[in-house]
């Protein structure tokens, strides 16, 4: 991420370590690529379907906060 922005923080997962720093490479990735969060959950899942096979789904928290 870039200097200045705020950390990653994987709070509950069941991923493996691997698949959860890749989990934020990617979305660090598709931050910096576009703007829009229909566009930003879609790049992660694109990817996410490509590396560790379908079928995965991306959720933007300011949509759904289970709280």
């Amino acid at each position: 991420m870039a200097a200045g922005s705020s950390k990653a923080v994987i709070k509950n997962a069941d991923m493996s370590e691997e698949m959860q720093a890749d989990a934020v490479d990617c979305a660090t990735c598709a931050l910096e690529k576009y703007n829009i969060e229909k566009d930003i959950a879609a790049y992660i899942k694109k990817e996410f379907d490509r590396k560790h096979n379908p079928t995965w789904h991306c959720i933007d928290q300011n949509y759904y906060n289970p709280e």
